[in-house]
């Protein structure tokens, strides 16, 4: 992409601005995943672990009780050898172990049942904002840093699954054990041992949300920052040949060190905030088994309570502590869990600048005639890029558009692409406006061959194939021999399962724009830009490159977008742009002897040519 189409940084008009989502709102966007329609198997799934969890905490409310008939039975008056009650401890310490041992089997069916809901819902959530993200425009990714984004899209995937292990089978259960616990101590005791407990529980929650919301917002900040720093670092890793080529490795050191020195920064804050809330946790939670195991003691003094009395008090109160003392951590859990999934939800609500139409078709393409009629265009309203453009490309001719840099040439690829629509004025294929079709199928029938060739990371198979997934080894050798690039595959060690390297840095400039003319060959497509697909290649692999893109343009409607005008002399017609408008148009013979703009640029190409490097 060159510097002079690239949008501002300014706000996108056809984005609103950020509104962050509520912890109702992310919860909401997530429940359809967990109760999807037309999925009985997994809402069946669903039930049943919830079932499983409401018998796991029955099952472990009823441990103490079992241990207080067995510390009565065992304190009773009396002699015990003679004491008919002897027997009945070997019942209560069985129930006793049957009553754990339940407890933990039900926990485990309830993980095992719910696992798969767990991960389709991850999965499916993923899948959707993946697919929202390739549905989004153009000038949206522009704006975006492509690693700050993958990060964002990985932590809320994996929140999902923390906030269900955490909220579900945390949270919930923790509530229910609290409700029934304190139900229990009122049926056995009096009010006064409930209410303790309650006050202490409702303090303990009231404490640990507080703290946290507050610790939310320097989490937040972390989280920021770590962002930041990614994203710097894939940046600089990406770029690592042109770092080298300025020896600017000191300065992207400084640069990432600033980042992450914001990160520690915001990790401390994290870290000492955290260390306040556990402190409070610890003394709410002291106040309120002392306060309690002081009443039970009070009441065995004055023979109102048991010993069994005192160790049940004592062993709910332990009981219930423990999950609710894991409560903290797990509210802070789930409170980042839902600041990621809030994140990556965000991501979902970003409009489609470009969308079809309500009634689009799919695009008929007979000949493939290409006109631009009237087009202006403005990446920034305040910067116009296209200022009322009229022209055809006949179905199977090749029009050339040659021009200065910043004249918007390229621009026009990307409005036939329709990764913009225009501000003014239509684009026809074969007469059909293409803001009335598919882009499915609008993009369906152009091919391009770019400039600057990225390549995925994997093998040379894979990236030709990448123009037909489907096709067998016999198209791919068809078109690897039709890009000149056949001999080059068989002679490497690996072939075609050659690996190309991140972004095809393993591979040469022209080997690149040969694997890039040979996907685009495989791609079939009746409409072909060819976007200064040489400019960036030395003479001698200029000329190989145009051979095999002569015979790529061979009875298709071609628009070459060109720097050097050397490419296009054979081109029907030879469009000259300037500041966004055509200035001049005509053959190769007819512009040179006009002598006008395009026979300035053709003086001065060959002025620097014969001049040499």
């Amino acid at each position: 992409m060159r510097r002079h189409d690239r949008p501002s940084g300014t706000q996108d008009p056809a984005q609103p601005a950020r509104q962050r989502l509520s912890d109702g709102q992310v919860i909401r966007q997530l429940l359809p995943y967990l109760w999807p329609a037309g999925q009985a198997g997994i809402k069946i799934r669903v039930v049943t672990a919830l079932l499983f969890l409401a018998a796991a905490k029955a099952a472990n409310v009823s441990i103490p009780i079992w241990y207080k008939g067995a510390v009565d039975a065992l304190t009773a008056t009396g002699d015990l050898a003679t004491n008919p009650y002897i027997v009945l401890p070997v019942g209560f310490i069985l129930a006793y172990g049957l009553a754990r041992v339940l407890s933990l089997a039900f926990g485990e069916l309830r993980d095992a049942v719910f696992e798969r809901v767990s991960q389709r819902a991850m999965r499916h959530a993923a899948l959707n904002v993946f697919r929202h993200l390739h549905a989004l425009s153009l000038r949206f990714h522009l704006e975006r840093q492509t690693g700050g984004l993958s990060r964002i899209v990985e932590r809320g995937t994996k929140a999902i699954d923390s906030l269900l292990g955490t909220a579900l089978f945390n949270v919930l259960p923790t509530l229910l054990e609290i409700l029934l616990v304190t139900g229990i101590l009122w049926k056995l005791f009096d009010f006064r041992f409930a209410a303790v407990t309650f006050v202490t529980v409702a303090g303990y929650i009231w404490y640990t949300i507080a703290v946290t919301n507050w610790r939310t917002r320097i989490r937040r900040d972390m989280l920021d920052a770590d962002s930041r720093a990614s994203a710097k670092a894939i940046d600089t890793l990406l770029n690592y040949e042109t770092v080298k080529y300025f020896g600017n490795e000191r300065f992207e050191a400084e640069r990432y060190d600033t980042a992450l020195r914001v990160y520690e920064n915001a990790a401390v804050r994290t870290q000492s905030s955290l260390s306040l809330l556990n402190v409070g946790q610890g003394v709410i939670i002291a106040v309120g088994v002392v306060t309690v195991m002081w009443m039970a003691a009070e009441g065995i003094v004055s023979g109102q309570l048991t010993i069994g009395d005192f160790v049940l008090v004592n062993t709910y109160l332990l009981q219930l502590y423990q999950p609710l003392n894991v409560f903290g951590f797990v509210y802070r859990g789930v409170k980042e869990a839902l600041n990621e999934m809030e994140r990556m939800f965000e991501l979902l609500s970003v409009n489609q600048e470009v969308q079809d139409a309500p009634d689009a078709r799919p695009l008929v393409c007979a000949g493939g005639e290409v006109r631009f009629d009237g087009v202006r265009f403005a990446y920034d309203p305040r910067r116009p890029i296209l200022q009322g453009l009229d022209f055809t490309v006949p179905a199977g001719h090749t029009v050339a558009v040659v021009g200065p840099t910043g004249a918007g040439k390229s621009t026009l690829s990307r409005l036939l692409y329709r990764f913009y629509d225009t501000t003014q004025g239509r684009i026809l294929i074969d007469g059909q406006d293409v803001r009335a079709v598919t882009q499915e199928s609008l993009r369906a029938a152009i091919g391009i061959v770019p400039q600057d060739t990225v390549l995925f990371n994997d093998t040379i198979r894979y990236n030709i194939a990448y123009g037909w997934p489907g096709a067998d080894q016999a198209e791919l050798d068809r078109v690897a021999e039709a890009a000149q690039i056949a001999t080059f595959i068989r002679g490497l060690p690996d072939g075609w399962d050659t690996m190309v390297g991140e972004r095809g840095l393993k591979l040469s400039g022209g080997e690149k724009q040969r694997v890039a003319i040979a996907r685009t060959l495989l791609k079939n497509p009746p409409i072909l830009i060819l976007d200064e697909a040489t400019s960036a290649l030395d003479t001698h692999t200029e000329r190989e490159i145009q051979a095999a893109l002569r015979d790529a343009a061979r009875g298709r409607t071609t628009l070459v977008i060109a720097h050097r005008l050397s490419t296009v002399v054979d081109a029907d017609e030879i469009i000259v742009m300037d500041a966004g408008r055509i200035v001049e148009r005509g053959s190769h013979a007819v512009l040179l002897a006009r002598g006008g703009a395009y026979a300035a640029l053709w003086a001065r190409q060959q002025e620097a040519t014969l001049a040499g490097p």
